[in-house]
């Protein structure tokens, strides 16, 4: 596969770029799919890094569920690192409300139910899973209490 990590990035700084600038009025939605603006601190740098992400809610997780995907990469994105290093650090926008949130990565059962419905709204995803050759990580995030 040609390398297109420079595209990807052109898009998603667009994204981020049109959800910052708008305040969540825009780039919550694109082509029929629910996207949220996740805030984590670099480990190394100490920076705040906003990633847009595809998300879904789900009421049986109590939270809203990401995939670590990175497009498919080998390596998981760095913004996973990020949150395993300074899980304290980590909030969301979704829409034009900002959530502080704790995240966990799912696992059996759970990940499996959760997978499949992400893949019933972004059929993409399984292609990933193929290219990666690496199991893909899907997150729930939760919203803080004092947050709700």
């Amino acid at each position: 596969m040609p390398n297109i990590r420079w595209l990807l990035a052109t898009i998603t700084w667009v994204h981020r770029w049109i959800f910052q600038t708008s305040r969540g009025r825009l780039g919550g939605r694109a082509l029929g799919l629910r996207f949220l603006l996740l805030e984590n601190v670099g480990r190394h740098s100490g920076r705040l890094y906003l990633t847009p992400l595809l998300y879904l809610e789900d009421p049986e997780a109590n939270g809203l569920v990401v995939v670590a995907s990175n497009a498919g990469d080998s390596r998981n994105p760095e913004w996973l690192a990020n949150l395993h290093a300074r899980p304290d650090d980590v909030a969301v926008q979704v829409v034009r409300r900002r959530l502080p949130v704790r995240f966990r990565v799912t696992r059996d059962a759970e990940r499996e139910r959760l997978w499949q419905r992400l893949c019933g709204v972004y059929p993409f995803y399984r292609r990933y899973q193929r290219r990666a050759g690496r199991p893909i990580p899907v997150l729930v995030l939760h919203p803080l209490p004092e947050a709700q």
